[in-house]
């Protein structure tokens, strides 16, 4: 009797376990709401080398190097379409742009007063991009889903490249539920 008890249980385990598999969504993440996925970058971009930044924003000034400052939310629909701009920029200017992206729930309290410090330039808006040159000068400051044209033609400006042929656009394109990429 205990035995047919324990089977009958282990079979009723088995199937409601089996049950609750068959009703669950293939993938819970989605680019389309604004719950946490985890890490915007290594899940919407399929870049997990953006964060932690290599160096903060007060190091990169000091050292003159031209900065990318991107402040996001990791559950904010607008940052997640947001992030594969951020790692298509990656791809071009890596090597001589440091990318900080600052996650806004970190920037809490009154304003620093610093502006080697990078809450001096968040304006309570995500995703927002701050583009500094060599002397820590900044030369974008957008919030909103800011398009990547925008942002590269800043960057080439920083470090006198030329220009971008005014035909060349790019665009997103969504591949999947939870990956974009851009295209011409």
């Amino acid at each position: 009797m205990l035995v047919m008890r324990r089977f009958v249980l282990c079979c009723l385990t088995v199937l409601i376990l089996g049950m609750s598999c068959l009703w669950s969504p293939a993938a819970q993440a989605s680019l389309q709401d604004d719950r946490f996925d985890g890490n915007i970058f290594a899940l919407y971009a399929g870049n997990g080398s953006l964060v932690p930044p290599r160096m903060p924003l007060s190091q990169a000034i000091a050292e003159h190097r031209p900065s990318l400052l991107v402040f996001y939310l990791d559950d904010s629909r607008d940052c997640k379409q947001f992030a594969s701009v951020v790692s298509q920029l990656q791809a071009p200017f890596g090597r001589v742009v440091e990318f900080i992206p600052v996650n806004a729930d970190t920037v809490q309290g009154d304003r620093p007063q610093d502006p080697a410090e990078a809450g001096f330039y968040y304006q309570g808006v995500v995703p927002q991009v701050v583009v500094f040159d060599q002397q820590g000068k900044v030369r974008l400051n957008q919030t909103g889903l800011v398009a990547y044209d925008a942002i590269d033609d800043a960057l080439r400006s920083v470090l006198d490249l030329p220009a971008r042929s005014q035909t060349e656009t790019t665009r997103p394109r969504i591949l999947n539920e939870i990956n974009t990429e851009l295209v011409q």
